[in-house]
């Protein structure tokens, strides 16, 4: 067990916090404050405490100089102004003088926001990537501004970056901030310590992109159903016809192999709906077999009633993947049923997996109906492949 609040004393000390703040920005303005709001209840609590708080976050990627320009962290100390009602000092540097006096001139209580860590990915115009390949010397030295370090940012967990990693490798004590606790506490009930019928729900385009979901959670779950682009691989296959849906030829055989060692666990649609091409307009229903010139782009009513009659019982359900391309009106049918039939389960524990399941369900309206959405779409696919989170294991154990 990693290191929370609980077994650390904040007071009087200088807090590094990796919060994540990769927010979307629109000339300059947040267009979605969720992920700032999410970090909330650490800042609060260590500000209640009498730490001396320093924030550190990425937003976006920086492949060039110019980036810089339009992916500052300034709009975010605003927007945190806003929200905590105090005064956030924001330094426009990720390392030097000014921001080692201005942590050492903070007051107990007080917040600073470095600028964004990614920043330090690019040097003089040279890519040199020392935040996102974990430079020892950049860890070493975000580590030597502060006294102990908090890792409260789930969506970069899955990466060894000098700001989570390098941090808690060369700092006294290091523990896990509330938004990390609360999604590792839920994905391990969902995933490790489920109440069975434990039903998975796996969607989205690519077989390649969840073939480690899939491979541990055939060791796991009593049904597996399978939906969007990547159930046309399967049917393949199972030797169907699948007309010009999507298909990694590659992974055919891999298919066939998890078909068979499922004994049945694999539940795959029934019919889909089509499309001569990519484009959104009335769907032509079919059933496994499609013909030559359509395109399968969501699964059909028919598989639809399948999909709830299986979920009906199901006491524990984690979702991964859209079941169609959700963002077109006529082919989000499947993920909408599937977000509906999930979201009216009475008494199960309902877990979505980040990425665009999570878009999907907040999108469609039914944020409060799932026990967690993970704010983590890459953090949390890999935690329900059962791998090792680095930004986790970097945390001192209790």
């Amino acid at each position: 067990m990693k290191k929370t609040f609980n077994n650390i004393q904040v007071s009087g000390k200088t807090v590094l916090v990796r919060v994540d703040f990769n927010v979307p920005l629109k000339d300059g303005v947040i267009t979605d404050d969720n992920r700032v709001r999410a970090a909330l209840p650490t800042i609060n609590y260590l500000t209640e405490k009498g730490a001396k708080v320093v924030l550190l976050s990425h937003l976006s990627r920086i492949k060039e100089e110019a980036d810089k320009a339009k992916k500052s962290l300034a709009p975010v100390a605003k927007k945190l102004e806003e929200l905590l009602g105090k005064t956030i000092k924001f330094v426009p540097q990720t390392r030097g003088v000014e921001l080692e006096s201005a942590i050492k001139s903070l007051n107990a209580g007080e917040i600073l926001l470095i600028e964004n860590t990614r920043f330090e990915d690019i040097q003089n115009g040279e890519v040199v990537k020392y935040e996102s390949k974990n430079d020892s010397q950049l860890g070493k030295y975000w580590a030597s501004l502060g006294n102990i370090f908090v890792n409260d940012a789930f969506g970069t967990a899955h990466r060894a970056h000098a700001s989570n990693v390098g941090i808690a490798s060369n700092i006294a004590e290091s523990c896990l901030g509330f938004l990390v606790e609360k999604e590792l506490e839920m994905l391990s009930k969902g995933i490790d310590k489920p109440e069975h019928p434990f039903v998975a729900i796996i969607g989205g385009a690519k077989v390649s992109d969840k073939i480690g979901v899939i491979d541990n959670l055939l060791e796991k779950a009593d049904k597996i159903i399978i939906g969007g682009g990547m159930a046309y691989t399967f049917f393949k296959a199972q030797n169907h016809s699948i007309g010009k849906s999507l298909c990694e030829e590659d992974k055919v055989s891999l298919a066939k192999e998890y078909l068979d060692k499922a004994n049945g666990k694999i539940i795959l649609p029934i019919d889909s709906a089509c499309n001569t091409d990519f484009k959104d307009s009335n769907p032509t229903i079919t059933g496994i077999d499609l013909p030559d010139d359509l395109m399968g782009l969501d699964i059909g009513p028919k598989s639809i009633e399948l999909f709830k009659s299986i979920l009906k019982d199901a006491k524990t359900v984690a979702w991964n993947g859209p079941m169609g391309v959700f963002e077109f009106e006529h082919y989000n049918k499947g993920t909408l049923a599937v977000c509906e039939a999930i979201a009216n389960l009475k008494n199960s524990f309902t877990l979505i997996g980040g990425g665009d399941s999570a878009a999907a369900a907040i999108q469609l309206g039914f944020k409060d109906k799932f026990t967690h959405i993970s704010t983590g779409g890459g953090a949390s696919l890999e935690y329900m492949e059962g791998k090792k989170l680095p930004g986790v294991e970097a945390i001192q154990n209790k």
